[in-house]
């Protein structure tokens, strides 16, 4: 009796690591860590004309950001070929498989003539038990021998029972004429020899479930527990796809959204742990499980998003958030010498800023010289404003100590004898020194950004 929980996840090749896929790799790696088990990587790809070596990189690379960490693999099917082999020998040894001749015409006429009659369109298992002797010049697949009775029962750990009869089922191929596996026969195996023990996967593989089951049957192998979860939709019920906006793990990377926070969002995609809404992956490790999975489709609702990945923006420290933020600034040619450090902006910027982009907009006025819109410039420098500015440069030239609460003494004592409000000089200050007219409080602001770029910059516009 197995006790060992091992899952695993395994994806194909051919694109990049979707939120689908993210999703049910972090359900299969959550259940593993959750019970102390092994989580299993494995590639599959056996779709020769579509599998590339820049899509693996990609999964990987999409599943080390967001901190799912395997404990074997990754596995290629393509390099198991010999074991498909070795196993289809002994079923055909056993007579639970056989070889089919039949062209890719007499499949396909097959098929016309079975609508035609208004039945499903399926193998009909004519080489099944023939006796006729092999056509000359013609590879032959391998079929399996479904079971022509009876049916198949599963206890989803989603889904509930599921009964499937076997007569919806064909003789389905297990290897191709070139040798390479199908899916439903190459996961047997994998599984089989990867002594995997709960098979978390997207429902859209509900349907071969039936087929693999009979599968591991025929080989006498003990079955794992499958969990099928719920597939993720768009905003408008349809399944999610690139129409949706971005549906690869890394462009979300690119977009300034941090790791933890999508891991978070994709955990609350179809499971829930009571009310949370905001929870490390600890302590999804440590509430995870199959039970809270729901079996309705989950809503991707990318402002939901933003916004949690807003709440992780408020807490990520202020030194990791420098180390984000550098790469772009370093893509669009900034020099950070020429301001600040990056570290005392990020504390500044952070609580503003909804994504690591978002905040390298909010940064970049710090490193860089725009002059303000001269209609706004305008607008609020007006002739009781300019006087008031004049004076608090005046005051500002002489502070010793520059610092936010020095700064707000001496700009508190210019609006008092001054009678203005604190938005009148705060305005024009902030394009002035900025130019632009949203900033974090004026204080820490120009603390951050320092004596000297504060007195160069209300010289250059109200100096006299």
């Amino acid at each position: 009796m197995r006790t060992m929980v091992r899952t695993r996840f395994a994806p194909s090749p051919t694109g990049f690591l979707h939120i689908g896929g993210a999703r049910t790799a972090l359900f299969s790696w959550a259940y593993a860590r959750r019970h102390a088990g092994t989580f299993v990587l494995r590639i599959e790809d056996t779709d020769i004309e579509r599998s590339t070596e820049e899509s693996v990189k990609a999964i990987l690379d999409g599943m080390a950001w967001l901190g799912l960490d395997w404990d074997e693999g990754p596995f290629f099917q393509m390099k198991r070929l010999s074991r498909y082999r070795e196993v289809v020998e002994r079923l055909l040894r056993e007579g639970k498989a056989y070889r089919c001749y039949c062209t890719r015409e007499e499949l396909e006429q097959m098929r016309v003539a079975q609508r035609a009659r208004g039945e499903k369109p399926r193998y009909d298992g004519r080489w099944r038990e023939s006796k006729a002797p092999p056509p000359p010049g013609i590879a032959p697949v391998i079929r399996f021998k479904n079971p022509l009775g009876g049916e198949v029962t599963f206890q989803d750990l989603v889904k509930g029972a599921i009964t499937v009869s076997n007569g919806e089922l064909d003789d389905l191929v297990l290897l191709r004429e070139d040798g390479v596996p199908t899916y439903n026969f190459g996961v047997v195996v994998d599984d089989l020899d990867m002594k995997i023990t709960h098979v978390i996967r997207g429902d859209d593989h509900v349907n071969n479930t039936p087929r693999q089951i009979n599968i591991f049957r025929a080989l006498g192998a003990e079955l794992p527990q499958f969990a099928h979860v719920p597939m993720i939709l768009g905003a408008d019920g349809e399944r999610l796809s690139k129409r949706h906006g971005a549906v690869s793990v890394m462009q979300y990377a690119e977009e300034g959204y941090l790791a933890e926070a999508l891991a978070n969002y994709l955990a609350r995609l179809g499971w829930s742990h009571g009310d949370a809404e905001i929870f490390s992956k600890e302590q999804l490790v440590e509430w995870f499980d199959l039970a809270h999975v729901h079996r309705a489709a989950a809503h991707f609702d990318p402002d939901k998003l933003r916004w949690l990945n807003h709440e992780y923006m408020k807490k990520v420290s202020d030194a990791r958030l420098a180390e984000l933020m550098k790469p772009h600034f370093e893509q669009q040619g900034v020099r950070l010498t020429d301001g600040p450090p990056l570290e005392m902006v990020s504390n500044l910027i952070k609580s503003r800023s909804a994504t690591v982009l978002a905040g390298v907009a909010a940064a970049n006025p710090f490193y860089s010289d725009d002059e303000p819109p001269p209609e706004d410039l305008e607008k609020s420098l007006t002739a009781e404003v300019r006087p008031a500015l004049v004076d608090l440069l005046n005051r500002l030239s002489s502070i010793g100590d520059w610092n936010d609460q020095s700064i707000m003494e001496v700009l508190n004592a210019v609006l008092k004898e001054r009678k203005l409000k604190l938005p009148q000089i705060a305005m024009p200050l902030r394009l002035i020194v900025f130019g632009r007219a949203q900033t974090p409080n004026i204080g820490p602001t120009l603390a951050v950004a320092g004596q000297k770029r504060v007195l160069e910059r209300l010289r250059k516009h109200v100096g006299t």
